[in-house]
C-alpha cells in the first residue's frame, strides 16, 4: 500500500526538481570562502541563492543571512536583543501565546535570565492576536514585538503589515516568524516593512538544515555563531553550499508555483474539510475560517485521544500530525488550541492535516472512507464520554 503523507507543515520532500538539482550541487564540494576557482564557483551559487530567495520576499540579496533554519534565525533575533538593550536601556518584549517554541522558550530565557518583562498577547478562538491587549502593550514601547504570519498548527495568518506599523509607532523593531507563510501565499516582507523575519528551506520543498534570517538594512542584529568571516561576521561557519544553492533553486520554484499551489491544496483541505463533517458528528475545525493558510486543517475529535487516533491513521498508512513536530514529543496539550481557549480533553483530541503539491484528491477520499469508522471506534473506547 503506498502512504499519504498530510504532514507537509512538520516537513516538505525534497521536490522532484531540487532533489535532481541538489544531487548535482553535491559534487560541489569546494570552500565556498576560497579564493581558488572551486571556492569562487561555490561563492557565486550562494550568492544566486540569495537572490533567489530575496525575490522571493521582495528584498536585497544583501539583506539575507544564511542560518540552519527557522530556530537558529529566530534565536539570533532574540539573542540580540540582550545587547541591544543595554543600549536602548529598554527590556519590554512583546510576542503572543500561539508562537513557535523557539521563540517562547527564547522569550523565557530573556525573562528568566537577562530580566526582561515579556508580553504575552492572547489570542481569540480563532487564533488571531486580541488587538486591545497589543494596544495596551504597545503602551510600554516595547524593545522588540515578534508575531509569527501563519501559525503552524491552526494556519491562522496575522496582519502583519498592521502589527509591524502599529509596532513602529511606538519605536519598537518588529520581527516575524514567517516559515509556514513563505512558498504558501504572497509574503512582501518590504511591503510588511519588517525589521527581521525569518525563512526556511525544508517548508518549501528544500533540503532540512538551512534556513535565512532577513535583517532590514541598518537593523541592529549580533551574531548567534561567531568565530569566522561568513556572511559578513554575522553567522560563522563552513558554508553548507549545496543546500544553500537548493534552497535557492526551490525558492524560485516556490515563486512560480505560488498561485497552483494555493489552489491544488486549498481544494483539498475544502473537500477533506466537508467530507470530515458530513461523516463524523460533533468536530471542531479549529483556526479561522478564511484568514488561514490554504493547506493546513485542525480538526478536534471528541470523544477520542490525540495520540490514539495518529497510531490508527498510521496503521491506514496516513502520516498526519498532533500540532507542532517540535513539540511532539510533549504530553501536553497544544498550547495552540490551549490558547484559542479549547479545553485539555479537546486540545488532546486534535490532529493537523497539512497538505502538499504531490497530494491527490484520490488520497482525500481513502481517508473520508477509511478514517470515520477509527473515530467511531475510539469513541466506544474511550474513558471520556460522548454523546451526539
Amino acid at each position: 500500500m503506498n502512504r499519504i503523507y498530510f504532514d507537509y507543515n512538520a516537513t516538505t520532500p525534497l521536490s522532484k526538481e531540487v532533489y535532481d538539482f541538489y544531487v548535482k550541487e553535491l559534487a560541489e564540494y569546494a570552500n565556498g570562502s576560497s579564493l581558488h576557482q572551486e571556492g569562487r564557483e561555490v561563492a557565486a551559487a550562494i550568492e544566486k541563492a540569495r537572490q533567489q530567495i530575496g525575490a522571493l520576499v521582495n528584498v536585497k540579496a544583501s539583506e539575507l543571512v544564511f542560518t540552519s533554519g527557522g530556530s537558529e534565525s529566530n534565536n539570533t533575533v532574540f539573542n540580540t536583543m540582550v545587547e541591544l538593550s543595554k543600549k536602548r536601556n529598554n527590556k519590554v518584549i512583546v510576542t503572543s501565546a500561539i508562537e513557535h517554541p523557539c521563540v517562547l522558550e527564547s522569550s523565557r530565557r530573556l525573562e528568566s535570565q537577562f530580566g526582561f518583562e515579556v508580553i504575552y498577547l492572547p489570542v481569540d478562538d480563532a487564533g488571531i492576536v486580541d488587538m486591545e491587549s497589543y494596544k495596551k502593550a504597545l503602551e510600554k514601547k516595547p524593545l522588540l514585538v515578534s508575531i509569527m504570519a501563519a501559525n503552524n498548527e491552526i494556519g491562522t495568518l496575522q496582519d502583519i503589515k498592521t502589527l509591524c506599523s502599529m509596532a513602529h509607532e511606538v519605536g519598537a523593531l518588529f520581527h516575524t516568524d514567517a516559515v509556514q507563510a513563505v512558498g504558501k501565499i504572497p509574503v512582501d516582507f518590504k511591503d510588511w516593512d519588517v525589521d527581521y523575519a525569518t525563512l526556511s528551506a525544508h517548508k518549501i520543498y528544500g533540503p532540512k538544515g538551512v534556513g535565512a534570517l532577513y535583517i532590514k538594512e541598518r537593523t541592529p542584529i549580533e551574531p548567534l555563531i561567531r568565530g569566522g568571516h561568513q556572511e559578513h561576521g554575522l553567522r560563522a561557519g563552513t558554508y553548507n553550499g549545496p543546500a544553500i544553492a537548493a534552497f535557492g533553486y526551490a525558492a524560485e520554484l516556490a515563486g512560480k508555483e505560488l498561485a497552483e499551489y494555493a489552489s491544488h491544496t486549498g481544494k483539498l483541505r475544502q473537500q477533506l474539510k466537508d467530507g470530515l463533517l458530513k461523516a463524523i458528528p460533533g468536530i471542531r475545525i479549529n483556526g479561522h475560517e478564511t484568514k488561514v493558510l490554504p493547506n493546513t486543517l485542525n480538526v478536534s475529535f471528541p470523544g477520542a485521544e490525540g495520540e490514539a487516533i495518529l497510531l490508527y491513521l498510521d496503521l491506514l498508512g496516513v502520516a498526519a500530525s498532533t500540532g507542532s513536530a517540535c513539540a511532539s514529543a510533549s504530553l501536553d496539550p497544544s498550547h495552540v488550541l490551549m490558547a484559542t481557549g479549547l479545553g485539555p480533553e479537546l486540545a488532546h483530541g486534535s490532529i493537523r492535516f497539512s497538505f502538499g503539491k504531490y497530494n491527490t484528491p484520490e488520497e482525500v477520499n481513502f481517508v473520508l472512507e477509511n478514517f470515520p469508522p477509527v473515530i467511531e471506534r475510539l469513541r466506544k473506547m474511550s474513558t471520556v464520554s460522548y454523546t451526539e
